[in-house]
């Protein structure tokens, strides 16, 4: 299995001192966090987009750019670029770029994202949310990988022989299709062939798993080759300590604070998705995706949610409430104690010499992280 570190860089007051630290700092911790992922072997560090709520993650490029500069191996992806708000040919251009500055490491998660007020934001009817995005990828794929591109489309203005520049640095970039409520994203995913990363955060694993096991039928429908269908998936969250006792003691004020927050904030929505399934961390442990306990169990339970989703990478984010060495030791631990665990149980070809659409960028092999 292959790893990622995700951070949707999310700004708001400790749900219990109600500290909050400087915009600044809370940015250099995503580089100084990347520079350490690196560091200790995982194989992507991933960030997200929002332009609405509490983050600080609306300029993602610029954040690859930061991050192409402070690395030089780890492979840089989104968690989600927000493709349903944006000018695939602006995307294309931005996108390509960060490619070129990172020597080719980049990969792309892309989804409609999951807050609603965006679309206002730009000015776009949410109701058309999966039309953008349908429309948008399609052209964004054109773009990446021809030159003197035309187009005719219900939402972009035509192009004629367009050639978007930079271009990518070796041939067009791997894009995934982030999935979490809907059948939209997968369908598209199989009908072109991509991978698919599923969201995994807020959910009993029942939701996300009849998502996976309709992306691979229709993937097969479409007549690909299974082996191009690589599946990602994400956390509840993470937390390490000696026992489990102790790790849900310690991470309950976090995580318990937290759910309250999001629950009031979506209170009276009732749709799937918007705010996560588990009050408590025993229901969050127990019934939910939150990697919370011993490393061992831990390791037993992403292994557990291989069997079922038989997922080739797995993205985990540490709680930024955490003090900032608490942070890091949780990733540290991850890295040494609980990534050879799965290793041993759960291999890929993803990202490895076999994996012809690897990021040309990439140069870890399997098993390095630790």
């Amino acid at each position: 299995m292959r790893f990622q570190v995700l951070d949707i860089v999310p700004h708001s007051p400790h749900p219990v001192t109600g500290e909050l630290i400087s915009v600044h700092e809370r940015l250099e911790r995503v580089v100084a966090n990347a520079v350490l992922a690196e560091r200790l072997g995982f194989d992507s560090y991933a960030v997200g987009e929002r332009h609405a709520g509490e983050f600080v993650s609306s300029a993602p490029t610029v954040l690859l750019g930061a991050l192409a500069n402070a690395t030089e191996r780890i492979l840089l992806s989104t968690g989600v670029t927000v493709l349903s708000l944006h000018d695939p040919v602006r995307v294309a251009e931005d996108y390509a770029t960060v490619d070129q500055l990172s020597g080719g490491r980049l990969e792309i998660v892309i989804g409609k994202g999951n807050e609603d007020k965006h679309f206002p934001l730009f000015g776009l009817d949410i109701s058309k949310q999966y039309e953008y995005l349908t429309e948008n990828y399609e052209l964004l794929r054109a773009l990446l990988r021809g030159e003197n591109v035309s187009w005719t489309g219900t939402h972009h203005s035509d192009l004629d022989a367009v050639t978007t520049f930079p271009r990518p640095f070796d041939g067009p970039f791997r894009i995934w299709h982030g999935s979490a409520t809907s059948t939209a994203a997968v369908d598209l995913a199989a009908r072109w062939g991509d991978p698919i990363f599923t969201a995994n955060a807020l959910q009993p694993r029942e939701n996300y798993l009849v998502l996976i096991d309709r992306y691979r039928e229709q993937l097969a429908a479409h007549g690909h080759d299974p082996s191009v269908g690589y599946v990602g998936s994400g956390s509840g969250g993470l937390f390490l300590a000696d026992t489990d006792e102790q790790a849900i003691a310690q991470y309950r004020p976090l995580y318990e604070g937290m759910a309250a927050r999001m629950r009031a904030m979506h209170a009276g929505d009732n749709r799937v998705g918007k705010a996560t399934s588990f009050a408590t961390i025993e229901e969050a442990v127990a019934h939910g995706p939150a990697l919370v306990g011993t490393p061992e169990r831990v390791a037993a339970k992403i292994l557990d949610y291989h069997k079922a989703y038989r997922h080739d990478v797995q993205s985990v984010s540490v709680n930024p409430a955490l003090p900032y060495e608490q942070q890091q030791e949780v990733l540290t631990r991850f890295a040494r104690e609980v990534a050879p665990l799965v290793r041993r149980e759960a291999t890929t070809t993803l990202w490895s010499p076999q994996d012809p659409g690897r990021a040309r960028g990439f140069t870890a092999a399997a098993g390095d992280l630790g």
